[in-house]
């Protein structure tokens, strides 16, 4: 487990995940004054206030999807968020929400919170990457609301994760220890666990037949997917539980495949990541740009909250 105290932290924000969670979790009603919803954009800022004020990060990166569906995962797998994207092409983001996201990138601009998103890669691959590259400097929190991050955790780092299915109030700490506890795997053993069972919610079928006790009876016993496959190549039939065997022969196609959708990019080799400046501030990077979008867009309270946290 991490400590808070420990110097040179790093808060990596799976940014659209919380913003997400507070488009539905704050009402429409919460308008500015020509009655344009302002919920998530709200939200999210007391989101930051909140986490700001209760872990002090040293540093902090709002991470965002500059690509949510990329053509790399969808060549591996076409299923992959494939009944999110709209009649258009694009994915099923609420208007109302759509029309918040310029508003979000204003605001974080304005107090000078770090923003990162890179072509081709959704949030989850700068985080990788960003963890990955932070993890021998100081520890790392990830917060987010999407359990395949799980597959980041590492206490050698540390890496963590910060989960938000219960609130920003109520986080729930997941580190090698927890994954283990919860999943009945090896800590670092999420992104094939995830891999086997599959997730509907992202369009990932998993292997037929093989579910949550099979998925972690396998990554227990022979470590990850490399691991299954080459135990299936040396026909050995130890270690896979009454009729697993046969059903990951069949679905060998499909593991190959979910290998390079469920796997969080860790070496995005970019521009937009090479002179990012990740530091806290201790206020608004532009305070006239700041009061502007608050006093326009009825930002001031939750604006205050993460002024008075940077403050403090």
């Amino acid at each position: 487990m991490w400590r808070m105290s420990e110097p040179g932290r790093l808060m990596l924000l799976d940014t659209p995940s919380l913003y997400f969670r507070a488009f539905f979790g704050v009402p429409e009603s919460v308008t500015a004054p020509d009655g344009t919803p302002v919920n998530a954009v709200r939200g999210l800022i007391d989101m930051i206030a909140r986490l700001v004020q209760d872990r002090s990060p040293d540093r902090l990166v709002c991470c965002m999807d500059a690509d949510w569906r990329p053509a790399f995962r969808v060549a591996a797998l076409p299923s992959y968020k494939a009944h999110r994207v709209a009649e258009d092409g694009g994915d099923q983001t609420p208007d109302a929400l759509e029309a918040q996201l310029p508003l979000i990138d204003a605001v974080l601009d304005a107090f000078g919170l770090a923003r990162a998103g890179v072509p081709g890669y959704e949030a989850d691959d700068v985080i990788g990457t960003l963890a990955a590259r932070h993890a021998a400097r100081g520890p790392v929190d990830v917060v987010t609301g999407d359990r395949d991050l799980f597959q980041l955790v590492d206490d050698r780092g540390p890496v963590g994760v910060l989960y938000t299915a219960r609130g920003i109030r109520n986080l729930q700490v997941m580190d090698e220890q927890a994954v283990a506890a919860k999943y009945g795997i090896p800590g670092r053993g999420y992104g094939d666990y995830a891999t086997l069972r599959g997730d509907p919610s992202d369009g990932l079928p998993g292997v037929p037949g093989v579910g949550d006790k099979t998925a972690a009876a396998l990554v227990t016993r022979f470590g990850s997917v490399e691991g299954i496959l080459a135990a299936l190549d040396s026909g050995a039939d130890e270690g896979f539980p009454a009729g697993a065997r046969r059903r990951l022969e069949a679905a060998r196609d499909y593991l190959a495949a979910a290998e390079t959708v469920v796997r969080v990019v860790t070496d995005i080799d970019a521009p937009e990541l090479a002179a990012l400046d990740d530091r806290l501030p201790r206020g608004a990077r532009d305070p006239e740009a700041l009061v502007e979008l608050a006093d326009r867009w009825n930002l001031g309270s939750p604006v205050n909250r993460l002024l008075n946290a940077l403050a403090r």
